[in-house]
C-alpha cells in the first residue's frame, strides 16, 4: 500500500501526520511520499510554520526551500516507523498537485489536514482538502486534530 501525505508547512499538517501514522498499520503500508505543494500564484506561495524562520526576501527558491523544509520535517516523523520514505516538493494549484501525485504514484490512501490555513477552527474542512477528497483517485483520510487529540499525537 502507497500512501500520500500532505504537508503545507502547517502545525496541523504535522500533526495530521502524526495522527495517520499513529492509526495506520505499518505492515500493510509499504512506501509514504511526503508532498509538499508551492503555489506560485498565491499570495503566499508556502508558508512553513515548521522550520525555522527566515528574514524576508521571498523568491520562489526560498520557498521551494521552505517547501522542503516543511517536507523534511514531516518525513522525520516516519523515520524507523517501517515504510519506505519518499519526498516531493511540487508546484502549482495545491489540490490539483496532490491529486497528481495520487494519480502518478498509483496510491491508495491520501492523508491530509483539513482546514489548516483556514479562517477558524471552527470550519470543518479547508477548500484543498475538500477538491481533493472530491477528485483523488483514491481514499482520503482529513484529519482534523483537536485539543483532546493532541495528548495521543504528541512526539
Amino acid at each position: 500500500m502507497h500512501a500520500i501525505v500532505a504537508t503545507d508547512g502547517s502545525q496541523a499538517s504535522l500533526a495530521a501526520a502524526r495522527q495517520f501514522k499513529w492509526i495506520a498499520d505499518s505492515r500493510e503500508i509499504t512506501d509514504v511520499t511526503i508532498v509538499a505543494v508551492v503555489s506560485p500564484y498565491a499570495a503566499a506561495p508556502f508558508a512553513n510554520e515548521l522550520g525555522p524562520q527566515k528574514t524576508p526576501g521571498f523568491t520562489e527558491v526560498s520557498f521551494r526551500e521552505d517547501a522542503k523544509a516543511a517536507v523534511d520535517t514531516v518525513a522525520a516523523e516516519f523515520d524507523g516507523w517501517g515504510p519506505k520514505i519518499h519526498k516531493q516538493v511540487r508546484s502549482g494549484s495545491p489540490a490539483q498537485e496532490i491529486v497528481r501525485a495520487a494519480e502518478d504514484l498509483d496510491a491508495d490512501l491520501v492523508a491530509m489536514a483539513s482546514g489548516s490555513r483556514g479562517l477558524s477552527p471552527t470550519i470543518l474542512l479547508g477548500s484543498t482538502a475538500s477538491r481533493v477528497q472530491h477528485s483523488a483517485p483514491c481514499p482520503v483520510l482529513v484529519c482534523r486534530p483537536t485539543p483532546g487529540s493532541e495528548r495521543a499525537l504528541r512526539g
